[in-house]
């Protein structure tokens, strides 16, 4: 399997503050939490700039494969809190629906069903985080985009916010997969998956927010409120409310 020496280190092309979002009473400050495409691949120089900025923690959601692959990389030499909790056990469950949109969406239900216990602890780890806390994944945008939307959503914003938020990756897949393919083309010929996959997806055409709007509305009709899953699994009012009193702007 590609070793980290192996991969080119390059700049996040997929990397947001979620500052000025609207949400229940006002909107998210900036300097709280970022999303971001792959961190462990970084440059030094721009592990740094997020550091100074106040950087404190990083939620990495990849597989635990992906992070044999490459490690925390750059990161792990500054002073910064790091949480890996993967929302997917493999890669290849990304497979599963196939790369269309609504494949994506119905992947993402199974992820705020299956990986419930994650997403509250990665909210309870914003919540009493002092500094900004950047979450990633690969690409910053499937599992990325699922805990932007639960984050969202735990701190009042309405369906059109989450969805806009989740939308704007869409002009930067090109860039995404560009950057991405090396890594990706090592870790599906590990799992014995088709490489022309990653090529041939049709996650270029058509509009993003496909995804997104299918997941709340399919979390709707099973459980009445997108965040019935995580409050199950222990979302308290206690966190959402230290949630909102560190993410609100002033």
């Amino acid at each position: 399997m590609t070793t980290t020496t192996d991969i080119a280190l390059s700049a996040p092309v997929n990397l947001r503050d979620l500052g000025g979002i609207p949400v229940d009473g006002g909107s998210v400050r900036e300097g709280f939490a970022i999303r971001a495409d792959d961190l462990s691949t970084i440059t030094a120089e721009d592990a740094s700039a997020l550091v100074e900025a106040g950087l404190t923690a990083v939620i990495d959601l990849r597989s635990p494969a992906e992070v044999r692959v490459t490690g925390r990389g750059p990161l792990a030499a500054h002073p910064v809190g790091y949480h890996h909790l993967p929302l997917i056990a493999s890669v290849g469950d990304s497979t599963r629906e196939g790369f269309t949109h609504e494949g994506m969406g119905e992947m993402y239900v199974r992820m705020v069903e299956d990986a419930a216990p994650q997403l509250v602890t990665a909210l309870t780890v914003m919540a009493h985080t002092t500094g900004a806390t950047a979450f990633h994944c690969a690409a910053g945008r499937d599992r990325t985009g699922v805990l932007a939307a639960t984050l969202l959503l735990a701190l009042g914003a309405g369906d059109d916010a989450v969805v806009t938020d989740y939308g704007r990756t869409a002009a930067n897949m090109p860039a995404v997969m560009e950057r991405t393919r090396p890594l990706m083309g090592a870790m599906f010929a590990a799992l014995d998956l088709d490489p022309d996959l990653l090529r041939t997806a049709g996650l270029l055409e058509g509009s993003m927010e496909v995804s997104m709007r299918l997941m709340l509305a399919r979390l709707r009709e099973r459980h009445g409120d997108p965040l019935t899953p995580l409050r199950d699994a222990g979302l308290g009012a206690e966190t959402t409310a230290r949630l909102r009193a560190r993410a609100l702007a002033a």
